[in-house]
Parts: C-alpha cells; sequence; structure tokens
C-alpha cells in the first residue's frame, strides 16, 4: 500500500479542495446509507406485506423503496462528479509541479533520464493517479463504507450467522495481500516499458528525415516492435496476477454467501429467523460480498497507481544541481559582459575521469569578439555551457563582469546572455512567438525591427500570414538558413551583454551563410562575443583567436600572430583555405 510519506503528500495536495471532498464524503455516506436502508425495505415488504397478505404494506413498503433509489440515485451522480472533479484537478495539479520541477533542472539530468522517459512520467503516470482518485479511490471507499455498514447490519440481523460472514473475511482478504506486492512491482515495471516504447517512438519520428534517407524503416520496426511486445508481456502478467485476485476473491466471497444462505434456510425452516429477515440478510451478505469483491478488484488499481506516484514523486524531489544561492549578488546594471576563466577544469558527470577542460584560464573583455577554435571534443562547447553555467566547474571558478558565476541567480545572468546555436530550436507557434521568444514582453514593432536587422523580414512577410504564419515543429516549413535568421532575431530582441554563437553558419550553403553573416554583424556589434567557428572568415574578424586541444589552451593571439606560432592553427587554415578554393 501507500508509504506513510507518499499518502501524506498527497493528502496536503487534495486538502485545498477539503470542502469538496467533504460533500463527496456526504454524498457517499447518503449513497451507503440508501443501499442500506433497500434491506430494511426488503425485510418489511416480505414480513409485513407478503407475507402477512398485506396489499396496503406492500404499496407502502415500494413507495418507499422507490423513495430510497431515488435518493441512491442522486447521491451516486453527486458523489461520483465530485471525486472526478478532484481527480482531474489533482492530476493537473501534478502536472504543473512536475513540469515546474523540470524547468529548474539542469540539461545534463534530461541526458541522463531520456526526455521520452521523463514525458510519459509527466502524462501518463498523473493519468494513472487520476483514474485512481476519480474511480478507483472512489469505489475503494464506497465499497468500504458499504462492507461496514451491511456487517453491522449483519449482527444485529443474526449475530450467529454474522459470525459466519467474518470467519470467511480473512480468506478473502489473504490473496489482496498475497499477489499485493507482485501486482505494485509489475505495475513499476509495466509504465517504464511503457515510457520506453514512447521514447523510442518519439526519437525515431522526430528525425524521419534521417530515419528514412538511411533506409532504417525495417530496423525500426523490428525495434519498435520489441519494445511494445515487452511492455506487452509485463502489461499481461500485471494483468494476469490482477486477475487471480479478483478471481479468487470471488470465488471465496460467494462461496461464504451459499455458506450463509445454507445456514439461513435452516433458521427460518426451526422458526429462529422470520424469511423477511432471512432476505435482508442474504442481502447485506450479498452487498458485503460485493463491496469486498469491487475492493479486490480496485486494488490492483491501487498497486498501479502507487508505482506511477513513486516516479511522479521522484521528478518533484529531484534537486536541481545549479541553483542560485540564498542570497544572490546583483549584476551591476547595465552588464558589460566580461568573463573569465580561472583555472578551470571539468568532467561531465557521465565521464569523471574524462576531463573536458584541464586548468583552462581564459579573460574576455567587455566589447571584446574571442572565436574558439580546435578539432572536436577539444572543449570549446564545454566553455558556452560553463559560461551559461548548465554546470559548475569541478575546480577553479568561472566569472561574469567580475563575480563569480556560483553568487549569481542562473536566471538573471542568463537574461544578460544570448545564444545561436549551429541547430537552431524553433518552437511550434508563429514567427513573431519564435522572435518574442527572445523577450516576451517585446512589442510588434520591435519585434519587426528585429526581423529586419537579422536580413528575415522579406522572406517572413512573404509567408501566407506573414510574422504571424505558423511554422510548424521546429520550423520545418523553412530553410536552414531562414531558421538561423529567425534565431538571430531572437538574440538580437533579447539585446545581450554577451552573446555566444555556437557554429552558427558552419551547416549553411554559401549563398545562406553570405546572408547569416551580414546579420551576425549587426548581432555581434558593440558588445561581448564568444564564437566557436570553424569559417575563416568568421575567424579573422576577431579581435582574438584562441585555440584549444584536447581540453586546454594551446596558444591565443591575432590571425598573424597564431600562423607563425601554432602548428594547428596553421592547420586549421589551410584547411579552411583549401575548402574556400574548392568552392
Amino acid at each position: 500500500m501507500f508509504a506513510k510519506s507518499t499518502l501524506w503528500r498527497l493528502a496536503r495536495m487534495v486538502a485545498p479542495y477539503r470542502w469538496r471532498l467533504a460533500a463527496a464524503a456526504v454524498a457517499m455516506l447518503i449513497a451507503a446509507g440508501g443501499v442500506l436502508a433497500i434491506g430494511q425495505g426488503l425485510r418489511l415488504l416480505i414480513d409485513q406485506g407478503i407475507a402477512a397478505g398485506n396489499a396496503q404494506m406492500l404499496d407502502r413498503a415500494l413507495v418507499v423503496t422507490l423513495g430510497l433509489i431515488t435518493v441512491l440515485a442522486i447521491a451516486s451522480a453527486s458523489r461520483h462528479y465530485l471525486i472526478t472533479w478532484i481527480g482531474e484537478r489533482l492530476a493537473a495539479d501534478l502536472r504543473r509541479r512536475v513540469f515546474h520541477r523540470l524547468l529548474t533542472l539542469e540539461p545534463d539530468f534530461f541526458e541522463r533520464n531520456g526526455a521520452g522517459e521523463i514525458q510519459s512520467r509527466l502524462t501518463a503516470d498523473t493519468s494513472v493517479l487520476q483514474t485512481l482518485f476519480g474511480s478507483a479511490l472512489s469505489i475503494a471507499l464506497r465499497s468500504t463504507l458499504t462492507f461496514v455498514g451491511a456487517l453491522t447490519l449483519l449482527f444485529i440481523t443474526s449475530p450467529q450467522l454474522a459470525a459466519l460472514v467474518v470467519g470467511g473475511i480473512p480468506l478473502i482478504l489473504l490473496p489482496i495481500f498475497w499477489f499485493g506486492r507482485r501486482v505494485r512491482r509489475l505495475s513499476r515495471e509495466s509504465q517504464s516499458r511503457v515510457a520506453d516504447v514512447g521514447s523510442f517512438a518519439g526519437e525515431s519520428l522526430h528525425a524521419m528525415s534521417t530515419v528514412q534517407a538511411f533506409g532504417h524503416e525495417e530496423q525500426d520496426r523490428r525495434r519498435y516492435a520489441e519494445r511494445v511486445e515487452q511492455a506487452f508481456a509485463t502489461a499481461i502478467l500485471r494483468t494476469w496476477q490482477r486477475s487471480w485476485l479478483a478471481g479468487v476473491a470471488v470465488l471465496l466471497i460467494f462461496a461464504a454467501v451459499g455458506a450463509v444462505l445454507w445456514q439461513g434456510g435452516h433458521e427460518v425452516l426451526a422458526g429462529r429467523m422470520s424469511s423477511g429477515e432471512l432476505s435482508a440478510f442474504v442481502f447485506y451478505a450479498v452487498l458485503a460480498a460485493s463491496s469486498v469483491a469491487s475492493i479486490a478488484e480496485v486494488a490492483g488499481d491501487v498497486l498501479r497507481a502507487v508505482g506511477a506516484t513513486d516516479r511522479i514523486f521522484e521528478l518533484i524531489d529531484a534537486k536541481p544541481q545549479i541553483q542560485a544561492p540564498a542570497q544572490p549578488t546583483p549584476l551591476s546594471w547595465p552588464p558589460r559582459g566580461e568573463v573569465a576563466l580561472e583555472e578551470v577544469t571539468f568532467s561531465y558527470p557521465s565521464r569523471r575521469k574524462q576531463p573536458v577542460l584541464r586548468a583552462v584560464s581564459l579573460t574576455v573583455e567587455a566589447g571584446q569578439r574571442v572565436a574558439l577554435v580546435g578539432p572536436s571534443g577539444a572543449g570549446k562547447s564545454t566553455v558556452l555551457q560553463l559560461l551559461l553555467r548548465f554546470h559548475d566547474p569541478d575546480q577553479g571558478c568561472v566569472r561574469f563582469d567580475g563575480i563569480e558565476l556560483r553568487a549569481l541567480d542562473p536566471s538573471q545572468l542568463r537574461s544578460c546572455i544570448g545564444l545561436v546555436a549551429q541547430e537552431p530550436v524553433l518552437f511550434t507557434g508563429s514567427a513573431a512567438e519564435n522572435i518574442r521568444y527572445g523577450r516576451p514582453d517585446a512589442s510588434d514593432a520591435e519585434v519587426e525591427q528585429a526581423a529586419r536587422d537579422a536580413n528575415a523580414l522579406d522572406f517572413l512577410r512573404a509567408l501566407p500570414q506573414g510574422l504571424d504564419s505558423d511554422l510548424g515543429p521546429n520550423g520545418v516549413q523553412l530553410s536552414g538558413g531562414q531558421r538561423q535568421r529567425i534565431a538571430i532575431a531572437r538574440a538580437l530582441l533579447r539585446n545581450p551583454a554577451l552573446l555566444l554563437l555556437d557554429e552558427a553558419t558552419s551547416a549553411l550553403d554559401p549563398e545562406s551563410e553570405e546572408t547569416v553573416q551580414q546579420a551576425l554583424q549587426r548581432l555581434m556589434a558593440d558588445r561581448t562575443t564568444v564564437v566557436i567557428a570553424h569559417r575563416l572568415a568568421t575567424v579573422k574578424a576577431a579581435d582574438r583567436i584562441v585555440v584549444f586541444n584536447r581540453g586546454q589552451i594551446e596558444g591565443q593571439g591575432v590571425h598573424r600572430e597564431l600562423q607563425a606560432s601554432s602548428a594547428l592553427y596553421r592547420r586549421f587554415c589551410a584547411l579552411q583555405f583549401s575548402e574556400s578554393i574548392d568552392h
């Protein structure tokens, strides 16, 4: 069953809706009372109506019974609505809390756990919990209440027969505890399998052009089918355990009812019980039995929800590694954009024994344009991630305007930084919304000006609805150069003190590159810029060039100096020069 801490946390989440919960409880009490009262109506109907030959009493008992059924129907409908509302509200609250928590976690968390797995917890697991509160828990509570009432009336009607019923209860409850632990484990495993299916499908669909370009459809079909079958096998195993749980419980329950009916029949024949009392007793026995059967049936849903709840709270409890200090140091305004790395050594969490940066010291003064060059894996992109404080260095420190990043609020730091990546990320929505992502409070005129400065206004105006045209997921309707110009417009609108360019033109054709370079020149003007570049023209325009190799700075200076002092840089220039001739 639920751990105390989990149950307590769920109770705290439901607490704001306690009045609705109280109303649902009242409706549940009325409904349970109505069901139990029907048994007494049945007793009067048989003993004082049918057996006594009293037609008037028969009519009165029928009217009373119909009245009870009407009250029962209204109370049941009210209970169902209120409990379902609470279940929907709780699921919405959980989704919001989980998403809010996810936004505080560093990128490394998503790399370690997988976006598909996290998305499954955010959607599928909260839906399981919604089902728990919306129906399963409601049925369990109603059945428990009905069972207690029916058991009480059984003892009032016939203590001897009631003792026989109570004696069979342990036999009924035993399978619940016997199978319960296994069902819970299988439920959690089933949720993980479903998450794996969703993750694989999302990855393949996101890269459909690559899948088809490499003719990988058949392999992906096979691998997806394997995951589906694994999820199916686990779900069937869980269902098999739940089916045994319910089946054994029902068998024992109705065997007990048959024994009660047999014993009660002898009581009536001996004159120690009336026919109406036996009818009422059997009614209550069936009611108690069906209540236990319902509890056994939903026990699997409850146990499945336990596994889902554990997975949800794992996300809510995840602690961000990058946090603002209790009293962050405020940045002076306007920020200068000066940055410095001081003896920085850093390894990614998944590769602790392989430092990406080794004792790197680098200063970029305000307004300076610095280019980082070097082979892949040399540590260039890691420098940008440290400047954004996606990670903290293992040794040394990183400073912005003279203040160590650990002393700053990350949100304030990042508000001073603009990023243009090699593969720009666009979101589902209009072009204007994607540009305004850089500064949500920007006016339409400011958005249009940013698009103009990024050489994007002409092609955006040519779209069917201009800047209000929907771009589709990640701007699939645009070319690479067009997506890059929207990303530049977004950065221009942000007006950052520090600009980070991560190979922003390396994936473009020469014509698109020239257009994007013009936009980048406007973006880099009069601001501190750190640019990772593989194009010689971009490098030569920098105030300083820093050559990285195997996590260390091999040399730095202007183009002419490095050509004389750095063999690695000379090789870089030779390669770039031959490429430019080829073009």
